[in-house]
């Protein structure tokens, strides 16, 4: 099988957890490096997770220390509510083995990955996007050179669909817009996977239930991790299960043809009441046509996910 190199930019949070067991489960994945954010934790706790992770799923990839805040450095309060004090559900998995941690920060290692594979390495990013932008601004060539690049983040509307921390903001978007404005108006191809179909994905407790019972310790891990974060989302509405938001982001990488996407240049709103809402420009700005994911055939990325897991 053809390999296709990755680095998987997170902020390990329980959805974080289960996207990178899927990349971990998929054989035409050579992942490079994990690089950590701030988002779902403070990053001493997200790059804690990813070391622990690392050691669990027994990755190659090393883990790279990447942004502590927001390009803006504003204040930023980790939704302990969601993913719980540790960022992993409280079920104390954050409490196991972790691997050594890089020496290399994150920004200086998706230059240098870039450079050294041009045209063959894809960017993954599912928090906030600090990173990239970081990497851009210390090597703007990097545009060029990344295969694509496909984020988790961002609502447009489609069907309705609002942001989760304020009526128009994701909350991926809302920890750095300025970061994610800059990613959109990179000459880079981007793929956005936001909540206008990650919403349409659902694991409720029967499918969490079979992961347990025919995925082995992961599956196990996965059902353990996620039940404050099923608790949180009965609590917004969602009668069982949560919504699926960096594992769809995956499997949109591994099957694009999973998904429906629209093109058009994209910007961020930096100031104001809707700050750090995501919008679709006229075909005329300035700025490169991206894709941006508005449906998804969620059936079949369930089927992916428990798939890739079982094997």
């Amino acid at each position: 099988m053809n390999t296709r190199k990755l680095i998987f930019d997170t902020d390990p949070g329980v959805d974080d957890a289960m996207a990178l067991m899927l990349l971990a489960r998929s054989a035409e994945v050579e992942l490079l490096g994990v690089s950590t954010v701030f988002g779902n934790g403070s990053l001493d706790t997200t790059t804690r997770n990813a070391r622990v992770l690392a050691e669990l799923l027994n990755l190659r990839a090393g883990v790279h220390r990447g942004a502590a805040a927001s390009l803006d450095g504003a204040p930023h309060n980790p939704p302990a509510q969601v993913h719980g004090r540790d960022a992993l559900g409280d079920a104390g998995l954050a409490d196991g083995p972790a691997r050594a941690e890089s020496a290399q920060p994150a920004d200086e290692f998706i230059v240098e990955t870039l450079r050294a594979h041009p045209g063959e390495v894809s960017l993954l990013a599912v928090g906030p996007l600090t990173n990239l932008a970081r990497a851009l601004r210390r090597a703007p060539d990097i545009a060029g050179l990344a295969r694509e690049v496909v984020i988790m983040g961002g609502a447009f509307g489609f069907r309705g669909q609002g942001g989760n921390v304020t009526p128009f903001a994701e909350a991926n978007i809302h920890a750095d817009p300025r970061a994610a404005d800059e990613v959109f108006a990179a000459r880079w191809p981007v793929t956005v996977v936001g909540l206008d179909v990650t919403h349409r994905v659902v694991m409720d407790s029967a499918y969490l239930d079979a992961l347990a019972r025919d995925a082995g310790g992961l599956g196990r891990v996965i059902r353990d991790i996620s039940r404050l974060y099923q608790d949180f989302y009965r609590g917004t509405g969602v009668p069982d299960g949560f919504y699926v938001h960096d594992a769809s982001a995956v499997a949109c990488w591994l099957q694009p043809a999973l998904f429906r996407t629209v093109r058009a240049p994209l910007a961020v709103d930096l100031e104001g009441e809707a700050f750090g809402r995501t919008r679709l420009l006229d075909e005329t700005a300035p700025r490169p046509a991206q894709a941006v994911c508005e449906a998804v055939d969620a059936e079949k990325v369930l089927a992916l996910y428990a798939q890739r897991l079982r094997a």
